[in-house]
């Protein structure tokens, strides 16, 4: 499995599970499962995916040890204090059954995403967690954040697939040496990519899926991505990306598809902000 670096020196598997939206736990379980049998060691969650604890379940259960695994987390929109930071934190590592975090996020920039990161720069130098980062976050964001920040992020997970590629967030945060992770990396089932004629094309020529060559291009712009899916054989495939190489045309075509069109939460719509962080 192929590891990026990160700007404080930890490393991170470019490739990991995300679990979004994965409401049943025996599905939960049952995909854990088969990740770890094909060599995924990076898993993503969050608190208000509501399945930390069936994660951490299926992880106990699992032979691969502690140190083999990466594990991400993300608190929530309504702990704003750095108190309530610090109390979302110990209630994620108790439902994920660890004494430490690989990667720790802030979900949303909502208010109080300052004050969260002082608490999430206290746990980091105490040791329980390797490395703290942010999600959903763009320029301004970033910008206010690093005004009192002493810790810089190690990551930002955004929303990014061949439709809504972040080219500026990207060239930015490479700017401020921080990691470009992407959500959503074969576009949720929503905007058709699947079916892009560019992307068929050129799975074709590598006799490889389109969700393949998706995340092989992602890979190649040194992106970290967690596809989600509940099924044996999709997890099977989307690991196996190693083995082939876009050439620089093919990712001139798909560079050229962007229709910045983004499918999910914007992290500019102050409601949608302000309505999260009223529940958990």
């Amino acid at each position: 499995m192929e590891q990026l670096k990160l700007n404080n020196g930890q490393t991170i598997p470019q490739l990991g599970l995300g679990v979004f939206k994965v409401q049943d736990a025996d599905d939960l379980k049952r995909s854990v499962a088969a990740a770890l049998k094909e060599g995924y060691r990076h898993f993503d969650t969050a608190a208000i995916y509501h399945n930390e604890a069936w994660l951490g379940e299926a992880l106990a259960e699992s032979d691969v040890k502690r140190e083999d695994l990466y594990i991400t987390s993300k608190v929530w929109n309504s702990n704003r204090t750095y108190d309530e930071t610090i109390a979302a934190f110990h209630e994620s590592l108790k439902k994920l059954q660890t004494d430490y975090l690989d990667l720790y996020l802030i979900h949303w920039p909502s208010d109080g995403y300052n004050e969260k990161w002082r608490a999430m720069e206290d746990l980091y130098n105490d040791g329980l967690i390797k490395s703290i980062g942010v999600s959903n976050f763009e320029k301004p964001h970033l910008e206010k954040l690093l005004t009192t920040a002493k810790v810089k992020p190690a990551v930002d997970q955004i929303e990014t697939h061949p439709y809504f590629q972040q080219k500026e967030l990207n060239k930015y945060l490479r700017s401020l040496d921080i990691a470009h992770e992407a959500w959503g990396p074969l576009g949720q089932g929503k905007s058709n990519v699947l079916d892009d004629p560019t992307l068929v094309k050129i799975a074709e020529a590598h006799n490889k899926s389109v969700a393949q060559v998706i995340l092989r291009w992602h890979l190649q712009r040194e992106i970290i991505v967690i596809p989600k899916s509940v099924h044996a054989e999709r997890i099977a495939q989307n690991i196996n990306v190693f083995d082939f190489t876009l050439t620089d045309e093919e990712m001139s075509l798909i560079a050229a598809i962007d229709k910045n069109q983004r499918g999910s939460g914007d992290p500019n719509d102050e409601e949608f902000l302000k309505n999260s962080m009223s529940r958990d």
